[in-house]
């Protein structure tokens, strides 16, 4: 007696055809195509002792099952194949007789070996392991539709879905209830559903679910011991379904999702993962991008595209994808008809904060202020920077009222427009960027307040805050990617000015080859000619220039680039290219003008200018006219109450340099100086001064003293990439600076001037190198050193 439980294409009808041929004598066959009476008559002419095979006891009636029972009570050898559900209480009596005196076999997928062994019997040869593994992948290890992929693959490479499996389907979903059908084409396109999902998709009740997947269960079509589909079922399933069916299956699917409450995103994944393209698929692919679109704008992007796809119109996307891309750093397709003044007020505000991008902040602030709420606070920044305090005051003032815009907005204008006195407006940019972080506008943001907080936190002196400020944006990714790239550009300047070239030339380097915004293209160009100028490199500095000469022709700098703007300036007038960058200067200072000139401002202004007429001439000129003009200027801001630290230790160190251009040498003074400016995070500019005053007095004895303290200055970090020239041909450290020099086309005056160190020392480091280079003449000497470091401006030798 034996009972074999197993669902359909698990192997029932061979395990009984093994029992019969194991069993002595003749076997008598039973199953549902065998009539009542034919059964009884069997039954009566079976020989003592033989079994009776009963395949398919489930599809057999009650009357059958009951004559079934009876035979087995009285002691008639027996052998049933029956799918798990125990569906009628005869089938239970059948079973429950047979197993009484016998035993349960249990059928169980196939493992990999079994699989193995089919496909060499389908095949005629052994399959490969990548064969093997794809049967016993997309069968689940249920042997019927493991051959049926064997056959498929039997027939070649070229043949579609296998058609025995496709039959078989079709057979098995056309003898059950057409629910069952519709539940079976829901779970083929295999997404995760819950069951109040996956049931109302298939339109039964919850209650419904569970009867009808145990009927797929018992039909051989789910994972065993799963609730998913067998793969290649769910294949075969899709393979034959009319693409009007599939459209139908997706809406029920989406329409489930969003009357089921899903989050949009997780139920447009769903249905991404289905290839769904309906108009219902459109919404909720259109829904997910809005939800993500300041969170990953470039994913937002990827899903109104699918929505395009799917059918929605690409005129009611239009702000949506301008928004995404904004803040992707992509371009941005703000042209085209807008549905709305809902979509016409975003399309403005994107305008604006593309104007601002582009460095272009008189187009930012009117696209801004004629865009309605929040524009107008989004505007300040772009007021104030271009000298248009008053109409910034005049917005603030209304920025209590939670109609002009959120909270983080109102703080921020707020702050900016204290930036005027940066030590004062520190304090409330690192509120803004709490508040900003705590709950972030759904705008895109002209510039954000962690990158405007930096720059003015530099300008108060304070570049710890600063670096704070730009780690905490890279950490919350704020602004989006575009926002990204900008605030890692920040931070290489911030780290630039204070000292640190290697690091910021890393930063610098991670941005290298992604597309710029205007404003950032100015920005990177500033710390490269800030890295070249400190590092007397003249051919970068001259390609720096050569680089953003016309982004800066179009004269649309404002206030807070001001200092970034320094390093372009003064690498021009080192250029001698003075022509190029008078408008610029002039605009700055018409900004300062119409701001009422406020301390802080003034005084960054005159230094950048006493930097350009100091760039301008030869540090070893017996004077500089140009320069003593502007630092005397400079000085006598020194009483400004409102002057932060920083500026004031910018004033004194311009009242210092007028002297020691004079030849006026005040060590004790110049020293004082050069501390207040280290103290600023100006240590470059506290190296120079010490430098030039150093090669400007006649006693030796403050000459070295001068000298030592201009080195101490100037090594606080190595220039990028000095570590690994260093070795290059032997050359010491201080022998790789002056070749580099040397190819840059810098005199030995220049040289010393640079390094502050006599222009015969220059002569004798020139002459160390020629012989460790093993050069002659001087031809093979510059083609030793171009060589040696990468670089092609031979100088004077």
């Amino acid at each position: 007696m034996t009972v074999i439980v197993g669902v359909d294409g698990a192997g029932r009808t061979h395990r009984l055809d093994e029992l019969a041929t194991a069993a002595p004598g003749k076997s008598v066959r039973v199953s549902a195509a065998v009539p009542t009476a034919e059964l009884v008559a069997r039954l009566e002419s079976a020989a003592a002792g033989s079994l009776v095979l009963v395949d398919d006891a489930h599809r057999l009636d009650a009357e059958r099952l009951r004559i079934l029972v009876a035979a087995a009570r009285a002691g008639q050898p027996m052998a049933i194949a029956r799918r798990p559900t125990l569906a009628t209480p005869e089938l239970a009596e059948l079973d429950e007789a047979v197993a009484r005196s016998g035993s349960v076999e249990q059928l169980v997928p196939l493992d990999a070996a079994a699989v193995a062994g089919l496909v060499r019997t389908v095949l005629g040869k052994p399959g490969s392991a990548e064969v093997v593994d794809a049967v016993l992948t997309g069968s689940a290890g249920l042997p019927a539709i493991a051959a049926a992929i064997a056959t498929a693959v039997a027939v070649g490479p070229a043949s579609p879905v296998s058609q025995v499996l496709v039959a078989r389907i079709q057979r098995r979903l056309a003898m059950v209830d057409p629910a069952v059908g519709r539940l079976a084409r829901v779970q083929a396109l295999r997404l995760e559903l819950t069951d109040d999902v996956l049931a109302a998709a298939a339109g039964l009740t919850v209650a419904e679910l569970a009867a009808h997947q145990r009927e797929l269960r018992d039909a051989g079509l789910l994972v065993p011991g799963g609730e998913q589909l067998v793969p290649a079922v769910a294949e075969a399933i899709l393979a034959e379904l009319p693409p009007a069916e599939r459209r139908r299956t997706h809406d029920a699917v989406a329409n489930a999702l969003l009357a089921g409450g899903a989050d949009s995103l997780v139920a447009a994944e769903q249905l991404r993962a289905a290839g769904a393209r309906t108009a219902v698929a459109g919404q909720l692919y259109r829904a997910a991008g809005a939800t993500v679109r300041f969170i990953d704008p470039e994913a937002a992007l990827a899903w109104f595209e699918d929505a395009v796809d799917a059918g929605a119109d690409p005129v009611d996307l239009l702000a949506d994808r301008a928004e995404a891309a904004a803040l992707a750093g992509m371009r941005v397709e703000l042209d085209g008809p807008a549905r709305g003044g809902a979509d016409l007020a975003r399309l403005a505000l994107v305008a604006g904060a593309v104007a601002a991008h582009d460095g272009r902040a008189d187009r930012a602030s009117q696209e801004l202020l004629d865009a309605g709420p929040p524009g107008p606070l989004l505007a300040v920044p772009a007021l104030v920077g271009t000298g248009r305090a008053e109409q910034a005051g005049a917005i603030v003032g209304k920025g209590t009222d939670p109609d002009a815009g959120p909270l983080a907005l109102r703080r921020l204008a707020g702050a900016v427009l204290a930036g005027l006195d940066p030590v004062a407006a520190v304090p409330l940019l690192i509120e803004a960027v709490d508040a900003a972080e705590h709950g972030p506008p759904a705008v895109v943001l002209p510039d954000t307040a962690h990158a405007l907080g930096a720059v003015i936190a530099v300008t108060a002196g304070d570049a710890s805050t600063a670096e704070h400020l730009l780690t905490r944006a890279l950490a919350t990714g704020a602004g989006g990617p575009a926002g990204a790239d900008r605030h890692r550009l920040l931070l290489a300047w911030v780290r630039m000015r204070a000292g640190r070239y290697d690091t910021a030339q890393a930063e610098l380097r991670r941005v290298a080859g992604q597309p710029l915004s205007g404003r950032d293209r100015i920005l990177a160009a500033a710390i490269a000619a800030g890295i070249a100028r400190r590092s007397g490199d003249i051919a970068r500095l001259r390609d720096t220039w050569s680089g953003v000469e016309q982004v800066l022709a179009r004269r649309t700098v404002e206030l807070f680039q001001l200092e970034a703007v320094e390093e372009l300036v003064v690498a021009a007038a080192r250029l001698r290219q003075r022509q190029r960058i008078a408008p610029v200067l002039d605009q700055l200072a018409a900004i300062v003008d119409q701001l009422g000139r406020p301390p802080a401002w003034s005084v960054t202004l005159g230094w950048v200018t006493f930097a350009v007429a100091l760039a301008g001439a030869d540090d070893t000129a017996a004077v500089n006219e140009p320069a003593i003009a502007a630092a005397s200027e400079l000085a006598q801001l020194a009483g400004l109450e409102a002057a932060g630290a920083r500026q004031q230790a910018q004033c004194q160190a311009a009242g210092c340099w007028v002297e020691v251009l004079r030849g006026h040498i005040d060590a004790d003074a110049v020293l004082a100086a050069t501390e207040a400016l280290l103290a600023a995070q100006l240590p470059w500019e506290a190296s120079r001064l010490a430098g030039q005053a150093a090669i400007r007095t006649a006693d030796p004895a403050t000459a070295r003293r001068l000298l030592e303290r201009a080195r101490e200055l100037s090594v606080a970090e190595p220039m990028p990439d000095a570590r690994a020239e260093i070795a290059a041909a032997g050359l010491s450290e201080r022998e790789v600076e002056v070749a580099k020099l040397v190819l840059a086309g810098r005199t030995h005056k220049e040289i010393g001037a640079q390094l502050y160190i006599a222009p015969k020392t220059v002569e004798h480091h020139v002459a160390r190198i020629r012989t460790k280079l093993g050069a002659g003449s001087r031809a093979e000497f510059v083609a030793a050193l171009r060589a040696a470091l990468a670089a092609d401006q031979p100088g004077e030798l």
